[in-house]
């Protein structure tokens, strides 16, 4: 049987998979024969027009998967889910902040998903337009995701907390036609206004949309709208109650989302993601990775805003008709309890969660876990930074359950390095997320001459090509860019994650942090060039030098050192000096951003041609050996840090 023959045999049949029984097998072949591989899995999801062709990496490093195919991710996750499971709970979105919690059916998430589609084609918005969304993680913001996927419109999820520049700057890089947000969020029972936020952001923008569409939730009595742009929802809602909205049938390898990523040039990367192949690639992991059967129960802890967000708040368990519980508020509001009564009420199977949020549970007492019924939950997964042993041990033996590490980026779209207990459940590794997932093909290698290193040593992660249904496609309409950053980085055409890694003879991969300008505060990628911009800012600031330290509860903290235009000595302007820095941080990126800790200095360590010693700079806060200082410009500048550090910081803790 031919190619074409297998694919439309696969899709025909509405096989599931052809799934092995060992994970060693399974993933030799993934890597082995991919296209052989994929086409059994085709039939995962349903296509309007079957694949003509399974992969073409004919322009490496681009590849098309399932090319000529037609498919539609809202259909997949929604409609074909009504006549069967009509009445089983799609999405449960609860919030301890407003102590309100909504239990949404397929059948009522297809109404839902209708009405918000009609609002947007009200609004002229169509296939390929941009939406940028600006939620918090509330029932709406699923909604608006899976209504433009029903219109083939493109969206992009800009996380609630995000300030207004940040805003700003997507808005330019997207063009959308509309823009989507909540009159507020809340965080800690604090209201959170959004509103004002976007209409400075639209201000400030040089390609504004030319619609706002506004969800109420009644926090913001200050609401202020700008007629004939603004709209109000809920009255577009009313009206469109009863609409049906067909849906716009995409060949598999058409954009379904942006979602931008930190850049070490201070200007984020726009994802860009494909529809079919993500679709297929996500359903293949709800089985083989999270171990998830149709009508069970997913809850991961994500905002929508991130990559965990899409694959498995929202798209990856409505694929699969599971249910997925979606939540806003913190882990430890009302008390560290909250989550572990979500599982009990609702019988999660699979929990995912972030080592941060684990951290913070960590300093209650275990009896708010041992209180509840977790008799239905199986696993729990963590992912978003490294997974320290301390917090991994506590975790597992607090709930009797395994704990699997799993290692991903926005980038790869569904994890990349992780257990398959779905498949074959290995021994955890505290510290290593474990192997790579099927169609990841992986080694470690010398940051120099980019050849694989020996078990134990040290090296950058890298991904052979082809790379796997659901990795992103390119950086939105910046190819050039997209081999820029990934694939320049050695000799050979590799994807470069960026991270340092080591593998040990048993296979097992631990990641050791990043290789560039990256740092993880608390699952959220920053760029050390954003926060410099952002403390540049304050005109009291001549120079500045931003490194990521460890921290015990976010995993990392931006602390910054600068100098001044003028002098230094006096106590007192050091410390107003600082913290302008860290509210011209706060103001533009947003809270989590902002540094832990400023110190203000004379001089700043620098090469003689000029480069900033940002890994001197980590080591002496760390403690450690600072390195080869031999091409250092000015020796007395390494003294004045180390004299800052003995001083201590000028603003923060």
């Amino acid at each position: 049987m031919d190619m074409s023959s297998a694919i439309h045999a696969t899709v025909s049949a509405g096989s599931k998979g052809d799934v092995l029984s060992s994970y060693a097998e399974t993933y030799d072949r993934s890597i082995r024969e991919p296209e052989l591989f994929w086409a059994d899995q085709i039939g995962r999801i349903y296509w309007q027009v079957p694949p003509a062709v399974v992969l073409d990496a004919s322009h490496p490093p681009f590849r098309r998967w399932f090319v000529g195919g037609l498919t539609n991710l809202c259909y997949n996750a929604v409609d074909r889910h009504v006549t069967d499971r009509g009445d089983q709970l799609a999405l449960v979105a609860i919030s301890t902040e407003t102590n309100t919690t909504r239990e949404i059916t397929y059948r009522e998430l297809h109404d839902e998903v209708n009405r918000f589609a009609a609002i947007l084609t009200h609004l002229e918005v169509g296939k390929g337009d941009r939406v940028i969304i600006y939620m918090p993680n509330v029932a709406e913001a699923a909604f608006a995701m899976l209504a433009c996927a029903r219109i083939g419109a493109i969206h992009s999820v800009v996380f609630g907390g995000f300030a207004a520049h940040n805003l700003a700057v997507r808005i330019d890089d997207a063009e959308p036609k509309l823009l989507i947000t909540a009159d507020a969020g809340m965080r800690g029972g604090k209201v959170i206004p959004y509103k004002p936020l976007v209409d400075k952001a639209i201000e400030e923008s040089m390609a504004p949309p030319r619609n706002v569409l506004v969800v109420s939730r009644g926090l913001d009595p200050d609401l202020a709208w700008m007629p004939g742009r603004d709209h109000d929802y809920w009255a577009m809602r009313d009206r469109l109650a009863d609409a049906r909205v067909p849906v716009e049938w995409l060949e598999s390898n058409e954009p379904s989302y942006l979602l931008y990523t930190s850049g070490t040039t201070g200007r984020p990367k726009g994802v860009q993601r494909d529809v079919g192949g993500y679709a297929v690639a996500l359903a293949l992991s709800m089985e083989t990775v999270f171990d998830i059967a149709p009508g069970q129960v997913m809850f991961s802890t994500s905002d929508v805003g991130w990559a965990v967000g899409h694959s498995y708040n929202v798209y990856g368990p409505l694929l699969l008709g599971a249910t997925s519980l979606l939540y806003e508020g913190l882990p430890i509001c009302p008390d560290a309890g909250i989550w572990w009564s979500l599982c009990a009420k609702y019988g999660v199977r699979t929990m995912f969660s972030s080592p941060t949020a684990i951290r913070v549970l960590k300093k209650s007492d275990p009896d708010f876990i041992h209180r509840h019924d977790l008799s239905q939950l199986k696993y729990l997964f963590l992912a978003g930074e490294p997974l320290d042993e301390p917090t991994a041990e506590w975790i597992a033996q607090a709930l009797g359950k395994p704990v699997i590490d799993n290692y991903w980026q926005t980038e790869t779209g569904w994890p990349a390095i992780t257990l398959q207990p779905g498949l074959e459940m290995r021994p955890v590794k505290f510290g290593s997320p474990g192997f790579p997932n099927l169609g990841y093909k992986m080694k470690v290698v010398d940051e120099h001459t980019g050849q694989r290193v020996k078990p134990g040593q040290k090296g950058v992660l890298v991904f052979e090509l082809p790379l796997p249904p659901g990795f992103m496609t390119t950086i939105w309409r910046d190819d050039k860019r997209y081999i820029t950053s990934y694939f320049q980085h050695f000799r050979e055409c590799v994807y470069s994650s960026l991270d340092w890694a080591i593998q040990d003879e048993g296979g097992y991969t631990f990641i050791l942090g990043r290789t560039d300008d990256v740092i993880n505060v608390a699952g959220h990628r920053l760029g050390t060039r954003e926060i410099e911009e952002s403390v540049a800012e304050c005109s009291d600031v001549a120079e500045a030098a931003v490194i990521g330290v460890p921290d015990e509860i976010k995993g990392q903290v931006p602390v910054v050192f600068a100098t001044l235009r003028g002098a230094t000595a006096e106590q007192g302007a050091r410390t107003n000096a600082a913290n302008a820095m860290r509210q011209s941080v706060e103001n533009r990126l947003g809270a989590l951003a902002r540094p832990a800790r400023v110190y203000i200095v004379n001089a700043l360590p620098k090469t003689r041609s000029g480069k900033l010693l940002r890994r001197s700079l980590q080591a002496l806060v760390m403690e450690k050996d600072p390195g080869d200082l031999s091409t250092l410009d000015d020796p007395n500048s390494l003294e004045e840090v180390r004299g800052a550090l003995r001083r201590g910081p000028d603003a923060g803790s």
